[in-house]
């Protein structure tokens, strides 16, 4: 009663509004933000409002405004945790450089048309480092293969290249498109590539952004998993990788995939 008399509230309102029925709205918000909180959980807190709301959206088999999930996250105090850190190019003396073919098209028609691959650096325990190589597919931005390991060298590239060659179908020659490093510019990565009978295109000198849906892979998984935990040897960076490039391709709805993962987008281009 006190409190009422502080905050200008009358007794019979107060009363009338302990008795009331919540509505079906408020029990729907209750219920939501349950499940909000469970997915949050399960992810590790790296959900924001838009990812949360294709997960809710699936779970509920409807279709919820992302303002009404913003709200309900911005109650329960819970919001994505982002960490970004931006890649420095370092030049490099080439064997051989091809031209910009991809020039910023980062669309396709279709699985296995246009790739892009690049290679970053984790920091381990001690001081050392482990390196990650991957190619990515611009068709649903899924991870096709990945290498990590101890050493940024041509041997890592040459592999991941070679994991990726071995899913194509005979009529299959894709784009690959990556930046001028030097596993990227030497002869025997152009020689890969040629007998692949794919083509190979190169971002200019110092734009990253020639590069983007692979930049943007790297910062997203640095952000979702490797910035949230330490880690002290490459083989549990090895198990974090593999479980969240898993979860990436095959649970991580996207919007911009009508609400799919990456691999149920492609099953649907099969």
């Amino acid at each position: 009663i006190l409190l009422c008399e502080i905050s200008g509230v009358s007794r019979a309102a107060y009363y009338k509004w302990r008795q009331r029925t919540p509505t079906a709205r408020e029990l729907e918000n209750e219920a939501i933000l349950q499940d909000i909180r469970t997915i949050y959980a399960r992810v590790g807190g790296i959900y924001g409002y838009r990812r949360m709301k294709l997960n809710i959206n699936r779970l509920y088999g409807k279709t919820f405004n992302h303002k009404r999930i913003y709200r309900l996250m911005h109650i329960a105090g819970l919001q994505s945790v982002i960490r970004r850190k931006r890649k420095r190019y370092v030049p490099s003396s080439a064997q051989y450089v091809a031209e910009n073919r991809l020039n910023r098209e980062f669309t396709a028609s279709k699985p296995n048309e246009k790739w892009v691959t690049d290679v970053t650096e984790f920091k381990l325990g001690n001081g050392r480092k482990a390196y990650l190589s991957a190619i990515l597919d611009l068709y649903d931005k899924s991870i096709i293969s990945y290498v990590l390991g101890g050493s940024n060298n041509n041997g890592l590239v040459f592999q991941t290249l070679d994991q990726a060659i071995a899913i194509l179908k005979e009529n299959e020659q894709p784009l690959i498109h990556s930046d001028r490093g030097y596993q990227y510019t030497s002869r025997v990565f152009k020689r890969k590539v040629e007998k692949a009978k794919m083509v190979h295109s190169m971002s200019r000198a110092g734009r990253c952004i020639d590069n983007g849906p692979m930049e943007s892979f790297w910062g997203t998984l640095k952000c979702e998993e490797y910035y949230l935990h330490k880690y002290e040897t490459i083989e549990t960076l090895q198990q974090s990788i593999n479980e969240y490039i898993d979860f990436y391709n095959n649970k991580r709805y996207q919007e911009r995939l009508k609400g799919l993962s990456p691999l149920e987008y492609r099953i649907q281009a099969a």
